[in-house]
């Protein structure tokens, strides 16, 4: 009756974990979505960088004061080294990421998004020279073929979101690769993950900002008759993505690598339904059709990922460990 007893718990705690997860990440994605086409705040770099402020506080204030975490100690040589770099591609992936949004339907650009297993496996063979089994290559047919139906046949489809979303997905992979060889010997969580590249990410960002946008941002301001829930709403969407990645490290303690990798890619599916529901824009039978058939090659290749893993590959099994720490920080 106690094993039952626990089983049942730890069912219920990772049921939690997940659907707090999905409701986090889909507000995320509305909330800045609002932010683009509601408000008309057409500002992707200073939207990505009221994030990096949010997440540098929230990440110091849950390991310095709260101790959720403990902090893992990083050199300053090893800072600048290997923290910096990752920082800078993690900057770029989230203001790609703002940017697509700001063009495509979040329908669209979510869909791209799950490309990156195949930007990932591809950036590895061709640039690091790794080599896969036969059945990873085969799991990526459907991702491939679904992205490319999805593309073809999306009636809001605009170049500059498409490509800024693609882009992403080779930003994402860049990082976790990096992530996989820089990091080698620093067992990061989510949270201190943020916590080191936040900060530098704004650094790195809030000088660009300032000087593409920052006219832009002030003329918009003065155009507003209340400034200051317009602000709200941006501030908002910051804290929301901080909590986000929080929220990433109660799931991959919550459940098993299959079980996440399901989750993620139904997370997909509910923010697709959720952003269709508010904006309402138009989706084609064959579009909806390539975004199940890349859904579904996500799934596939997430069941031959974790199955070859279980089996020993060593090329693997770095990679798996990273990428699941790794999703959605983002």
């Amino acid at each position: 009756m106690e094993e039952k007893g626990t089983v049942s718990t730890g069912g219920m705690r990772a049921g939690f974990a997940i659907i707090q997860w999905w409701v986090l990440n889909v507000s995320v994605i509305i909330a800045n979505k609002w932010i683009f086409q509601k408000l008309d705040f057409k500002f992707p770099l200073t939207v990505s960088c009221v994030h990096f402020i949010c997440s540098s506080i929230g990440s110091y204030i849950v390991i310095r004061f709260l101790k959720v975490k403990p902090l893992i100690d990083v050199s300053p040589e090893d800072t600048w080294r290997k923290i910096f770099p990752m920082s800078l591609v993690f900057c770029i992936n989230i203001v790609l990421g703002n940017v697509s949004l700001r063009y495509i339907p979040v329908s669209f650009m979510q869909t791209i998004k799950s490309f990156t297993p195949a930007t990932t496996v591809i950036l590895q063979w061709m640039v690091w020279k790794k080599t896969f089994d036969w059945t990873i290559w085969a799991s990526l047919v459907p991702i491939v073929g679904g992205i490319v139906l999805t593309s073809l046949t999306e009636i809001s489809f605009d170049a500059m979101g498409f490509s800024a979303a693609m882009l992403g997905c080779l930003a994402t992979s860049t990082k976790t690769i990096l992530a996989e060889s820089l990091l080698h010997g620093y067992k990061f969580d989510s949270i201190n993950t943020v916590y080191h590249m936040a900060p530098l990410a704004t650094m790195i960002l809030v000088g660009p900002a300032l000087l593409i946008e920052g006219s832009g941002v002030a003329i918009w301001f003065m155009a507003q008759e209340s400034a200051s829930g317009c602000l709200l709403v941006i501030l908002l969407s910051g804290i929301l993505a901080f909590y986000l990645n929080f929220s990433i490290f109660y799931v991959i303690h919550s459940t098993t690598a299959v079980t996440f990798n399901v989750a993620g890619n139904m997370k997909v599916a509910v923010a697709v339904m959720v952003s269709w529901a508010i904006f309402q824009n138009p989706i084609s039978a064959m579009n909806a059709v390539g975004c199940a058939v890349t859904l579904a090659g996500c799934t596939f290749y997430g069941y031959i990922r974790h199955k070859l893993t279980l089996q020993g590959s060593s090329d693997l099994l770095p990679f798996v460990v990273k990428e699941k720490q790794d999703k959605d920080l983002n």
